[in-house]
C-alpha cells in the first residue's frame, strides 16, 4: 500500500524560481512529531530548548526606496509543532529585498507573525545593524575538546552503540567537538557543525563519544532532528542532567544553531564560532 510523504510538499531539491516582491507563502513547515516518534520523543518533551537562526543577508527597500540592510536573530521554541524548513527561510527572507517598508520595527513584526504563523508558536526576531556587529567577538564553546585523539576511526554511519560508559562511576561531563558532519534530508547536502555536550550521568568514554560523533558522517536528517537524537541516545545510557548544543556553519546566509536541554534555560554563549 502506497502512503504519501510528508515531504512531499517542501521546494527543497527543486528548481525554485525566486520571488521578486515580499511573500510569505515562501515558509514551509515540516512537522516535528515526524522525527521525534521514532527515536522516542513523546507530546511530553524530556528536554526544553530552542533553534536560534542567524541571517547574514537580510535586505529590503525603506520607503524612499533606499536598500537596507541587517543581521537578523530568530528563535524558534522547540515544543512548536513545526520547525521552519530552511530553504524555504532563505526564499521568504529574499522576498524582502525589493520591498518597501516604513521602518525597521515593521520589517520586525512582519517577519515574527510569518515565523510564529508557520511554525505554530510564537518566534522571536530582533535585527541589528552592521554597526552594532562589527565588534563582536568570535567565541568558542566550553569543556574539552575532544577531537585530538590518536584513535583509529572507520565507521561514518550513525550508530549509537559505539557509546561505551562506565555506568558504576557518576560524573559531570562538559565537552566540545567541531567533528560534527551530517548531511540534509533531501538533498544531501553536507551540513557542518561544532557541538557542545554538558550534563551529569555515567562515565562516558571520550573515544567513543567521538566515534559516535563521527558516525553521523553520512547520516541524513535536518539540523534540530540531529541534535535530538544525540540528545535522546545520551539520555538512554543515564544521563540525568543533559544538554546539547550544536551550532551549524551558515549557507544560504543562515546558520542554525538548535539548543536542547532539561536542566539549562540557555545556550553558554550566543557568540558565533570561527566557521560561522
Amino acid at each position: 500500500m502506497q502512503t504519501s510523504d510528508p515531504l512531499a510538499h517542501l521546494n527543497l531539491g527543486k528548481a525554485t524560481d525566486y520571488p521578486t516582491t515580499y511573500d510569505p507563502s515562501q515558509l514551509q513547515p515540516v512537522a516535528r512529531e515526524l522525527n521525534r516518534t521514532p527515536i522516542g520523543v513523546t507530546e511530553d518533551l524530556p528536554f526544553t530548548g530552542h533553534d536560534d537562526w542567524t541571517g547574514y543577508e537580510v535586505s529590503w527597500l525603506n520607503s524612499k526606496g533606499l536598500p537596507q540592510v541587517a543581521i537578523a536573530e530568530f528563535s524558534v521554541p522547540c515544543d512548536s509543532p513545526h520547525l521552519i524548513e530552511s530553504k524555504s527561510f532563505k526564499l521568504y527572507l529574499n522576498s524582502f529585498n525589493e520591498s518597501r517598508f516604513d521602518d525597521w520595527q515593521t520589517v520586525a513584526d512582519v517577519m515574527q507573525h510569518d515565523l510564529s504563523a508557520c511554525a505554530g508558536a510564537d518566534v522571536m526576531v530582533s535585527l541589528s545593524s552592521l554597526d552594532e556587529y562589527t565588534n563582536l567577538p568570535i567565541g568558542d564553546l566550553p569543556g574539552t575538546c575532544i577531537d585530538n585523539q590518536d584513535i583509529e576511526i572507520d565507521t561514518y554511519d550513525y550508530q549509537p552503540a559505539l557509546l561505551k560508559v562506565e555506568p558504576q562511576v557518576v560524573e559531570s561531563l562538559t565537552v566540545h567537538s567541531h567533528l560534527l558532519k551530517s548531511n540534509c534530508l533531501i538533498t544531501n547536502q553536507p551540513d557542518w557543525s561544532s557541538v557542545y555536550i554538558h550534563g551529569t550521568g555515567p562515565q562516558l568514554d571520550h573515544a567513543s563519544l567521538l566515534r559516535y560523533l563521527v558516525s553521523f558522517r553520512r547520516h541524513n536528517e535536518f539540523h534540530e532532528q540531529c541534535v535530538e537524537r544525540i540528545f535522546m541516545d545520551l539520555q538512554r545510557l543515564g544521563f540525568s542532567k543533559l544538554t546539547v548544543y550544536a551550532r551549524y556553519t551558515r549557507r544560504g546566509g543562515l546558520d542554525i544553531n538548535p539548543f536542547r536541554s532539561n536542566f539549562e534555560t540557555a545556550p553558554p554563549s550566543g557568540q558565533r564560532l570561527a566557521r560561522q
